[in-house]
């Protein structure tokens, strides 16, 4: 049994992260400080849980070693390089997660693990009058300013450890299979949400933070994203920035239809999306909610969909249909152009394909039938 967890509490309307000692129920006093920083921070419930997550999997990790935080700082570079690579090998076989079933974490999931460590290290360095620094960390770093302001510091570190990042193409969805699950939901709700995921690219919490009377514009089909940080369903616009989609004519008259088939349901509070049923009846929808909805049509219909693969199908019918990348970019609220390719799943016969239709039309560029 994990010796630490996460927890959580709500309290006024805010819900705060925490690490506890599962067998004392003790609150771990720095990594719950270091949460707490994070809240203050601005950063969205989602991302702040993610980042306990990451924390507890390293205490847990350290406790099986048996070694302390101190122990860690007083190490030389050697020792402290080969505990944080020993760190990735164990979270690559899924010891974090105690259950040997469970699907092992890719690459890149255990490097962000990691970096979330470091991040913790950081802050708990600056918590003594003398600061501290880990010896595999350099202490070069860069301020940057997104394009509504927040500001972000990015370091750059001297660690070489971290596992080879595959970069794993993303899982789309096809068309014909939306139409089936759309066909297999239960009501019009169910079918708005797969339908505004599909045709706005918005990620699901931003999607869920969307309100009905604010961010849609019912002439010109137009949603929004705004960044709030009191959402009630702790939804949240990742990057803090403004975004907008338009949907099809089609889709908006099924979200008319939705606004009047929930009215009694949907107008007695602020968001766009609700519960339609159950003890939690008119109250916003959350995310596990909206994973519980799409476990259900899997097993419904064998077709197995997530709201990441519909922001992937998204990229990817904007891109046959001619979009720009920076439009498709643009579009996602990615912050640069590396992101959106990843998205992208283009075949290698596709990239033959076009390269045999630039030489057909470009066939004489370099004059080469000169040269022999």
């Amino acid at each position: 049994m994990a010796r630490y967890i996460v927890d959580s509490q709500i309290d006024n309307h805010e819900k705060y992260y925490f690490i506890r000692e599962q067998e004392s129920q003790d609150i771990v006093l720095l990594p719950s400080k270091y949460l707490m920083h994070k809240k203050r921070s601005k950063l969205s419930p989602n991302t702040i849980r993610r980042s306990a997550g990451a924390i507890s999997y390293y205490l847990n990790y350290i406790d099986e070693t048996g070694i302390q935080l101190d122990d860690v700082w007083e190490m030389p570079y050697d020792k402290q390089q080969e505990h944080f690579t020993d760190y990735l090998i164990w979270l690559q076989a899924g010891l974090h997660s105690g259950d040997s079933y469970k699907k092992k974490p890719y690459n890149e999931t255990c490097n962000a693990y990691l970096k979330e460590v470091f991040r913790f290290y950081r802050f708990s360095g600056q918590q003594d009058e003398s600061t501290k620094q880990l010896k595999v960390l350099s202490d070069m770093r860069i301020i940057v300013h997104n394009s509504v302001g927040v500001k972000r510091t990015l370091y750059r570190n001297t660690f070489h450890g971290y596992l080879q990042e595959k970069g794993h193409i993303g899982k789309t969805i096809e068309q014909d299979k939306i139409v089936i699950l759309l066909k297999a939901c239960a009501n019009c709700r169910d079918q708005i949400l797969l339908l505004l995921l599909a045709e706005t690219g918005f990620r699901i919490g931003e999607l869920l933070g969307v309100r009905y009377a604010t961010d849609i514009d019912y002439e010109r089909h137009l949603l929004y994203v705004n960044f709030r940080e009191d959402n009630e369903n702790d939804a949240r616009a990742k990057n803090a920035e403004f975004r907008k989609a338009k949907v099809s004519d089609a889709t908006f008259e099924i979200l008319k239809f939705y606004l009047e088939e929930y009215k009694d349901l949907i107008f007695q509070q602020e968001y766009l999306l609700v519960n339609v049923s159950g003890k939690y009846a008119g109250k916003p929808m959350q995310d596990s909610g909206v994973y519980a909805l799409m476990e259900r049509l899997q097993k419904k219909t064998g077709i197995k969909v997530t709201p990441h693969m519909l922001r992937h199908y998204f990229a990817n019918a904007r891109r046959k249909a001619g979009w720009k990348l920076e439009l498709i970019s643009q579009a996602l609220g990615h912050r640069n152009i590396e992101t959106t390719m990843r998205y992208l799943n283009i075949s290698d016969q596709e990239l033959m394909d076009v390269s045999d239709e630039f030489y057909r039309k470009h066939q004489s560029i370099y004059e080469i039938d000169k040269l022999l």
